[in-house]
């Protein structure tokens, strides 16, 4: 491991706003190791407390406006931020909330509209679906959403590559900058393959399709890895590009834990 310099600059300051998991393989927690592995500082503005484990989650209990509000001004008034990254928002007075705290600043956003956990437990009430659309997503410099939140968001079925175009076309229709529609659960692929684009330039990715079922936080995991990149300056093609390398390295290295669906390694690049 390379150590850091007496006298090194600064670490580009990244804040995740999304919830905790108890169990340490997605939300909060493996936000924070990821930003911690790609060499950024992360901060934390905790809209929800579950109880989760690698069987699913048990419980789930939305903090109030108040307390988001004032995570928030309290990380960013101080210390500042140079990359967002949102998750589970739980309720469309969260979603609305950070809509507005975002919106007075200038750091780009990479939203990740976390609808449902790995376990098919929701993390996300229907009624707070509209917020996101019309609220969060024109405030993305990158969305992230998987093929189940594509459908929940726009309505947008995918059942090969061709339709992961509509996919991104209706997704930038809300006003995000970018689309990186993840292809992760496409049925029948040989790869993992995601596309990202601006409505303009198409960037295909692909990684190969490894056979282990602890994959628990991956859409937490690339989501904050994109921010770290573009906190570090980077393009969102060269900082999504870096967090497919790195979530791809995450996954094949996934490890058992309990007694259900392990969580992908955020430390692998540490362990080689």
């Amino acid at each position: 491991m390379t150590s850091r310099p007496p006298g090194a600059g600064p670490l580009p300051l990244v804040l995740t706003v999304a919830g905790s998991d108890s169990g340490g393989g997605a939300g909060i927690q493996a936000d924070l190791k990821t930003m911690l592995a790609l060499g950024t500082h992360g901060m934390s503005v905790i809209t929800a407390v579950t109880a989760q484990n690698s069987l699913g989650v048990q419980g789930a209990w939305e903090l109030p406006e108040e307390a988001v509000r004032a995570q928030y001004r309290a990380v960013v008034d101080d210390i500042g931020v140079q990359a967002v990254k949102t998750g589970m928002l739980a309720s469309a007075v969260l979603v609305e909330t950070v809509a507005e705290l975002l919106a007075a600043g200038s750091a780009p956003v990479v939203v990740d509209p976390v609808g449902v956990s790995k376990h098919g437990d929701a993390l996300l009430a229907a009624s707070a679906l509209e917020s996101v659309r019309t609220k969060l997503l024109p405030l993305a410099t990158v969305a992230t959403p998987n093929l189940d939140e594509v459908t929940q968001l726009t309505g947008v079925r995918v059942r090969d590559e061709g339709d992961m175009r509509a996919a991104a076309d209706a997704v930038l229709a809300y006003g995000a900058r970018w689309a990186l529609i993840k292809g992760g659960h496409l049925p029948g692929a040989a790869e993992a393959v995601d596309l990202l684009t601006d409505g303009a330039e198409e960037h295909w990715l692909r990684a190969p399709r490894y056979d282990n079922r602890h994959t628990h936080g991956t859409g937490c995991t690339l989501a904050s890895a994109v921010a770290a990149g573009l906190a570090k300056g980077l393009t969102v093609p060269e900082a999504v590009r870096e967090a497919k390398e790195y979530v791809t390295g995450a996954i094949a290295a996934g490890f058992a834990l309990g007694g259900g669906i392990g969580p992908v390694d955020h430390g692998w690049e540490l362990r080689r």
